[in-house]
């Protein structure tokens, strides 16, 4: 594999996907090779089936290892939010006098940010929410600059160490890959999808995903507050499932169907066929249940927004990405109207790939192809 090539392994609640990309003109990306998974996910901070795990992670690298020869000697791994706390950290140093700031003096205040982690856990990135000069200034790089001190707000990924421990047992079969960048999935995105100029204040990033979704406010190049939690539209297909009492193949079939902006009307019905056997509901009584499953979402992310004291956000924008958005039409219009906030899409800016679907995977190739790293 060519050595501006880099392999990413994207693990999602519902997949897995393993990809070798380039960089093309006007920071496109050229993909090489790509290759999606289905597996059985994870919940509440652990995978639900490690031989489903490894099975995936097997036949989706595989696979594009196969198209290069067998040449990958390393891999980005995207973290999922839910195998990560973020911990903040405010650190100061002071010198003798105004000095010019240099690379060495950011590299030392880092090094003195870092916080304690247990046995279990790793860092595994940082990112920089903002450093502050002596007179008060606010920048995101403070290289240059001159100050007699240099204040820094850091954001630390904190990593299971079962998490990274479980994926390398897995890449045990393809022993020629020898280096693991691990790379916080929030925070890939937070950098990808949303401008500086959106970052520069505080910005919300709702990832919704299948199984799994996680909640970030964005603050320069730092994750100011995360949280994660084991709800997606897969849980709202549980809850048609179980309302209705249909099989799940029948719900999740359904809610591609419903269209939550259509108007109500009692004669207008959903059908599908599954097994050979016909099944027929209302189309009003279908978006009453689905709404109630994403109001228990709109709950979740109220309850995260309004633990965040830094800043009252009621109101701002919340940028939303993930496969859940697109299952259910009129998703994004019933969340902005629960929450009270505009709520807008973000997604790769990459023709054909631009969908929710495939943001965490781009986000995760332009950290790579960025050669960020912890």
């Amino acid at each position: 594999m060519r050595n501006k090539s880099v392999a990413v392994l994207d693990v999602r609640s519902d997949e897995i996907c393993a990809a070798i990309a380039e960089k093309g003109v006007n920071n496109t990306f050229i993909i090489k090779s790509k290759y999606s998974c289905r597996y059985e996910g994870y919940s509440e901070g652990e995978f639900l089936d490690r031989t489903s795990l490894f099975a995936a992670i097997s036949e989706a690298f595989g696979s594009i290892n196969d198209s290069v020869g067998g040449t990958i000697k390393e891999v980005y791994v995207g973290v999922p939010c839910e195998f990560i706390r973020t911990v903040q950290t405010e650190k100061v140093i002071s010198f003798p006098s105004s000095r010019k700031i240099s690379r060495k003096h950011v590299s030392a205040l880092v090094d003195a940010s870092v916080p304690d982690v247990g046995e279990d856990e790793t860092i595994i990135d940082y990112g920089a929410l903002c450093y502050t000069l002596s007179d008060k200034r606010r920048l995101i790089d403070p290289v240059g600059m001159i100050s007699d001190s240099l204040r820094a707000g850091l954001s630390f990924f904190v990593c299971k160490t079962a998490f990274t421990e479980l994926i390398e047992k897995a890449f045990e079969a393809f022993a020629f890959v020898k280096v693991f960048h691990w790379v916080p999935q929030n925070y890939a995105q937070a950098l990808y999808l949303i401008s500086p100029e959106k970052r520069d204040g505080y910005a919300m990033l709702l990832d919704f995903g299948f199984i799994s979704s996680t909640f970030s406010i964005v603050c320069g190049d730092g994750i100011a507050y995360s949280e994660a939690f084991s709800v997606g539209v897969g849980h709202i297909a549980v809850l048609l499932m179980e309302t209705l009492d249909i099989p799940y193949e029948v719900a999740v079939n359904l809610l591609g169907k419903v269209n939550l902006n259509a108007k109500d009307k009692l004669t207008s019905f959903e059908d599908c066929n599954y097994d050979g056997k016909p099944y027929s509901f209302a189309s009003s009584q279908l978006r009453e249940i689905i709404r109630e499953g994403l109001d228990a979402v709109c709950e979740l992310v109220e309850a995260c927004r309004q633990s965040f004291t830094e800043k009252d956000l009621t109101g701002a924008p919340v940028y939303i990405t993930g496969e859940g958005v697109g299952v259910v039409k009129g998703t994004i219009e019933h969340l902005a109207s629960r929450l009270v906030s505009p709520v807008e899409q973000v997604v790769p800016k990459v023709p054909y790939y631009d969908k929710n679907i495939y943001s965490s995977l781009f986000s995760l190739l332009s950290v790579a192809l960025d050669g960020k790293d912890a």
